[in-house]
């Protein structure tokens, strides 16, 4: 047993509650995921510097994209739940795909989701998706590290047992300290990854189209994967083959993405400065 076991933070997973509605934490952190993400990325273009010759979309278009990243969040992670981790459940009761509230979210599904919605945008636009991808990669973890900070206040998603100093007993586990395989996530896809993609971005990431995505993909599947090792995975579904859970399972297309993206984008010579193709779209 461990020297000393961390009691868990009494902290309501409703922060505010009228009558039959009720502000969770857990919409506050997509709320506020979005809007730092929004706020970030508007920063990102604004800059000259970071995208030389490289087309890049103007303010409006970002600020017309968050629609589009909502819904695609939304809808595909909930959608990906549904199909990844309790078809049998929902083919039952399909009516229960609606509640949000009592259901759970797939960053795998909405990863999809979003994917799928930057590549509408970008046609629609006339925006290469590439560029649109390594915004996205940017500004990703941001809304992770909010999530799973969330999913930490909810008591929900918890680590296997362990006898480390920073254990936590968390309500609803059972009486034994557990890792809190949320804020091992929230540090690793949320701050390592962002510090990580910034220094990619930085360095000249965004004239190589792509990079700055599979940096994020790669890093992501990574990050989960070995997080997956301190998780418990979801009850019924279990340990698959191998001793590997859905998850790992569900990393690995990224893992393989994130490399095919950074190959295809180191292949690639640099977008030269000063190309009429970088002008800021108003």
């Amino acid at each position: 047993m461990p020297v000393l076991v961390l009691p868990f933070p009494a902290i309501d997973p409703v922060l505010i509650e009228f009558g039959p509605f009720a502000i969770r934490w857990y919409a506050l952190a997509y709320i506020a995921g979005l809007l730092i993400g929004w706020y970030y990325m508007r920063s990102l273009v604004a800059r000259d510097g970071l995208w030389s010759g490289t087309p890049r979309p103007g303010l409006v278009d970002v600020d017309d994209f968050v629609v589009y990243a909502t819904i695609g969040t939304i809808l595909g992670g909930r959608l990906g739940y549904v199909l990844f981790y309790a078809p049998a459940y929902y083919l039952q009761n399909p009516l229960d795909i609606l509640q949000v509230w009592s259901g759970g979210m797939s960053f795998h599904g909405g990863f999809l989701g979003v994917v799928i919605a930057m590549v509408v945008f970008a046609w629609r636009r006339g925006i290469p998706v590439w560029t649109m991808f390594d915004l996205a990669g940017a500004v990703a973890p941001i809304g992770l590290f909010f999530g799973r900070l969330a999913n930490f206040i909810n008591g929900e998603l918890w680590g296997r047992v362990t006898d480390m100093p920073w254990a936590f007993v968390f309500p609803g586990a059972g009486p034994e300290p557990r890792h809190p395989s949320q804020l091992y996530e929230a540090a690793l896809e949320g701050l390592l990854l962002l510090l990580v993609t910034r220094i990619v971005l930085v360095r000249g990431g965004f004239r190589r189209p792509g990079l700055v995505a599979g940096t994020f993909a790669l890093g992501y599947g990574l990050s989960r994967s070995f997080v997956e090792y301190f998780r418990v995975p979801d009850a019924h579904i279990g340990y698959l083959q191998f001793g590997l859970t859905m998850g790992i399972v569900l990393s690995l297309p990224m893992i393989a993405a994130g490399l095919f993206a950074i190959v295809r984008a180191l292949r690639r010579p640099p977008t030269e400065a000063g190309a009429k193709a970088g002008e800021t779209r108003p």
